[in-house]
């Protein structure tokens, strides 16, 4: 009897693709502050080779937002799979565990289905976040430095005994290799890692988080003489949008503790031309450290088990508003890009649908069979990956501190309010003909508005049937 009960539980178990031995392993690469600006979404002047190369294996969505345009809130709501409010991921420090107690985070989820979980890098925001989710402590480096150059160093060693916020330059070429900054460190023990969880009995969730391309835009020199300084513009829309909400535009407070920086207003020509510089070198520096995951990933043989998912936490400004870092309901804070490779879905693929943050955790759990938990309240994209032609949502919603933002197919709106939730401005622009956010179109009764009304009626109408 007793064998003839173990023979059934064996048959259920290979039966349950939760449970199968080929279970695919997830590689689930965040990257800080990084923008859709790479050559896969069209931006040729980047070179991302290595990204372009996963995305020719797998699938781009063109059109993804994350819900908080800050890091924390950003990958407490995707780590949670539940949407922000006002109380709730609102800013960096925001905590999945402290936020949404009780809430099992994706890492937890996986853990629960059998998967061997590890963090490296930034993830989460704290380290500390849901720990109990991965199965080995969640790994930082250490001891690397911000700065190679000495006169760099010295300067951010002086500037920190004056104050937390102070720091050293906004920006730095070396002649380093890469392992001398931190991503290249991420890099080396991802690989590492990726040796040593191949042959484990369970498969593998292996979040790797880059810091690049977040402040300071330090990479090495390599990555800077990709690109010609000469040749580097301000953007088109270095101003306010016409008509904008006051609260729709701050002060990129958080270039500001950087040396070089001025305390207040616009930062010099010279200045900004020298952040996108050191902006677009970071990027091609992390694109490096993920060509190398990539090329372990071949190496070992897994690739073809393995899913593999491209996120960034939120969007950046460069210049666009008079905006430099993120921290807006701005189309440049809230879009992100976002790769994923699954086996068995055909690659080259792109989607123009909209996606929110919080579909990662449930398509991650529809792709490998894992269970859902009912807290989730975005929705599986693995079936839009799969073919294009399947009913999908209308919107992508976020939020940043006191405004409100929805993305339907043609416009982003957004009303700001305050404590007591009276109406303070809004802001509606036309991405038909102002893809750039140029001009608020809210308070006219131009077409635009009309379209916008006509949009949100028929959108109220497909959520009643």
């Amino acid at each position: 009897m007793r064998i003839l009960l173990l023979i059934t539980v064996l048959l259920l178990v290979s039966m349950n693709p939760a449970f199968a031995a080929d279970r695919p392993n997830i590689l689930f690469i965040a990257v800080d502050d990084l923008r859709p600006e790479l050559a896969c979404y069209g931006k040729q002047h980047i070179h991302s080779p290595n990204i372009d190369r996963l995305a020719r294996s797998g699938v781009l969505f063109e059109r993804a937002y994350c819900m908080v345009p800050t890091c924390g809130a950003s990958r407490a709501s995707l780590m949670t799979g539940i949407r922000p409010t006002r109380s709730r991921f609102v800013s960096y420090l925001a905590r999945a565990d402290k936020d949404a107690p009780g809430i099992t985070t994706m890492n937890t989820q996986f853990k629960k289905n059998g998967y061997f979980t590890a963090s490296l890098g930034k993830v989460f925001h704290h380290a500390s976040d849901s720990a109990k989710g991965w199965s080995e402590p969640a790994w930082r480096t250490k001891g690397v430095q911000w700065y190679q150059r000495p006169e760099n160093h010295e300067l951010h060693t002086r500037r920190q005994k004056q104050g937390n916020r102070k720091r050293g330059p906004a920006w730095e070429s070396a002649d380093v290799a890469d392992d001398a900054y931190a991503d290249g460190v991420i890099a080396n023990q991802a690989i590492t890692d990726l040796r040593r969880l191949k042959d484990r009995d369970e498969p593998f969730f292996l979040a790797v988080g880059f810091m690049k391309p977040h402040l300071p835009f330090i990479a090495p020199r390599q990555y800077w003489d990709l690109y010609d300084y000469e040749k580097i513009q301000l953007p088109d829309n270095y101003y306010v949008p016409k008509d904008a909400p006051e609260k729709s535009i701050h002060s990129s407070g958080e270039m500001r503790s950087y040396a070089g920086i001025p305390a207040k207003g616009p930062v010099s020509d010279e200045t900004a031309r020298n952040m996108i510089h050191g902006y677009y070198a970071c990027v091609s520096y992390t694109d490096a450290q993920i060509g190398k995951l990539l090329d372990e990933l071949d190496r070992l043989e897994i690739s073809n088990n393995t899913i593999v998912v491209l996120w960034g936490d939120h969007g950046w400004n460069l210049g666009e508003h008079t905006l430099w870092c993120k921290h807006s309901c701005y189309e440049t804070s809230m879009q992100i890009p976002l790769i994923v490779r699954a086996p068995g879905i055909n690659g080259g693929q792109r989607r123009d649908h909209l996606i929110e943050t919080i579909d990662l955790y449930p398509t991650l759990c529809e792709l490998t069979g894992s269970t859902l938990p009912e807290h989730l309240e975005g929705r599986s994209f693995a079936g839009l990956m799969k073919s294009p032609d399947i009913d999908w949502k209308d919107a992508a919603v976020g939020r940043f501190q006191d405004g409100d933002t929805i993305r339907t197919e043609l416009f982003r709106f957004t009303e700001y309010t305050d404590r007591k939730g009276k109406l303070v401005s809004r802001m509606l622009y036309d991405h038909s003909d102002d893809p750039n956010e140029n001009v608020n179109v809210s308070g006219s009764r131009k077409t635009s508005t009309l379209k916008f009304t006509s949009e949100l009626h028929r959108m109220m109408g497909r959520s009643k049937q």
